[in-house]
């Protein structure tokens, strides 16, 4: 366990705190979380705002990891597995949490999850044939699309909230957008090995 592979372990734990404060039934328990008045329209809960330093701190160990492992030359096939484990979990449980209590639209979790378990499995049956399916950049993009549009949302959208400009939410359909188009171009890029992997 490396210094980067135990950076990206922290991103997964640092999840489950982020998936407990936004799903724990605080109200049940009598507790009730603080709530922020701003511009006397905007209501904020205060675990989204906690949750959203936790996501930021999270998507930062997603660039240092990888960071970390590539200029000390210790990238594994393990670090590489357990990373993308992290990257799941992180985005794909809070677009299902932010959906599933109305924060954005359930089409987004859909797409982008749908995107991802059809990529996934053909870098599988690429890395079966001894293919190496290397990052794109639309998929850089989008992933950076969604940590700011992720975030942004957790922060109830603010400072553009008051002007009613919907950051968050243009964000997360660019990413949506290029979910897709990456997805596509990953296909093109190996359909021979899927192809083949078919005979």
């Amino acid at each position: 366990m490396n210094l980067p592979n135990k950076i990206t372990l922290s991103r997964i734990i640092l999840t489950i705190f982020v998936i407990v404060i936004l799903i724990f039934p605080f109200e049940a328990t009598g507790f009730s979380m603080p709530k922020l008045f701003v511009n006397e329209t905007i209501v904020i809960d205060i675990k989204y705002l906690m949750a959203g330093v936790l996501f930021i701190i999270a998507s930062i160990t997603d660039f240092l990891d990888g960071y970390l492992a590539r200029k000390k030359g210790i990238v594994t096939d393990f670090g590489k597995m357990l990373d993308a484990i992290a990257d799941k979990v992180l985005v794909n449980c809070i677009l299902v949490i932010l959906a599933a209590t109305g924060f954005i639209h359930p089409i987004i979790p859909v797409i982008i999850i749908f995107r991802d378990t059809v990529v996934d499995s053909i870098k599988m049956i690429a890395g079966n044939q001894g293919h190496v399916v290397a990052a794109i950049k639309t998929g850089k993009w989008k992933t950076a699309c969604m940590m700011i549009g992720i975030a942004l949302t957790l922060f109830y959208n603010l400072p553009f909230e008051l002007w009613n400009i919907k950051v968050s939410d243009i964000l997360l359909i660019i990413a949506c957008v290029l979910s897709v188009v990456s997805g596509v171009q990953y296909y093109y890029m190996n359909r021979d090995a899927i192809m083949e992997s078919g005979k």
